[in-house]
Formats: C-alpha cells, sequence, structure tokens
C-alpha cells in the first residue's frame, strides 16, 4: 500500500465494480463506496476493526502511540467508546456501528481527536 490512487487502484475498482453490476467507471463515489463498505461493531474483529482503529490512532494528538486506541483488530469496550464520542462530536446518529457514514467521516479525516 502507498495511499496513492493511481493505475493499479483504479484498475482493480473497476475489477469490483465490475463484479458488482455497477457503474464501471473507475471511482469510488455514492454507488460504488456503499459497496466497498464493511461495517464493524462490538464483537466483530479483523482487518475492517484495525482500520477503524488504525484512523483513531492517526487522530491521537497525545504524541504517544500508547495512550491512543490499540490496534489489535478486536472490536471492544474501548473500541466501541471511540466510535460512540467520534460519532457524537460529528454529529453521526451515535449507535456504535462504523458503516458507511461513519467510515466516510472517518477516511476523510472529519475532526481530530
Amino acid at each position: 500500500m502507498d495511499g496513492i490512487f493511481g493505475p493499479i487502484t483504479e484498475a482493480a475498482v473497476r475489477a469490483f465494480q465490475q463484479s458488482r453490476g455497477l457503474l464501471v467507471d473507475g471511482i469510488v463515489g455514492s454507488q460504488t463506496w456503499p459497496a466497498i463498505i464493511v461495517q464493524v461493531q462490538q464483537g466483530s474483529q479483523g482487518d475492517a476493526v484495525r482500520g477503524v482503529q488504525s484512523q483513531f490512532q492517526a487522530r491521537n494528538l497525545s504524541g504517544d502511540p500508547s495512550k491512543g486506541l490499540q490496534v489489535d483488530g478486536i472490536f471492544g469496550p474501548k473500541t466501541d467508546a471511540a466510535v460512540r464520542g467520534f460519532q457524537q462530536a460529528a454529529g453521526i446518529g451515535v449507535d456504535g456501528i462504523v458503516g458507511p457514514f461513519t467510515w466516510n467521516a472517518l477516511v476523510n479525516g472529519v475532526l481530530a481527536l
């Protein structure tokens, strides 16, 4: 992963869109974004949870990674509390579920926590 939306990423997006019967334009827009989202909530485990936790770790302004949310891939009570606090601060419905709206706010850099 290099963080660059280049030709390889665009090709992957196009292949994903085609596999899901979506408009194949290589753009992760209003039709593609919801299809990509992996919803996570308390009890979830895996890479999508690590992605959520990494977003919170990136917003850890303390300068001390040990004070931020641990990136362990387990959506437990601390991750739930972080998600709910973020949702409240961002004006998103507070349900503790990281679905399309919460993911969008996280990846678009809403709020520095």
